[in-house]
């Protein structure tokens, strides 16, 4: 056998994968698209009843883990950091 036809079998080889594989993503899409979503009322987020938001859990240690953070990457030390406004976003 010729290394042209090894070449053109194997390049036609990858094409027909993908193009299978190109398939198999359209067919589950479709049929992804058909099932009908299931609405989970115990797992929503609850809605806000004020325009306040949520004091943050454990704001100290996020803090912390946040000047840690950008200390390592400035580098350095942690206590070089001085927080003036941590807010959640």
């Amino acid at each position: 056998m010729s290394n042209a036809f090894i070449c053109l079998l194997g390049i036609g080889t990858v094409f027909v994968g993908l193009i299978c594989i190109i398939i198999l993503c359209k067919l589950m899409s479709l049929i992804c698209g058909l099932m009908p979503e299931k609405k989970d009322t115990a797992k929503a987020a609850p809605a806000k009843k004020s325009a306040k938001a949520a004091p943050i859990a454990n704001k100290q240690e996020i803090v912390a883990a946040s000047c840690a953070a950008i200390a390592e990457e400035l580098g350095t030390d942690a206590k070089n950091i001085r927080v003036v406004s941590f807010k959640k976003a």
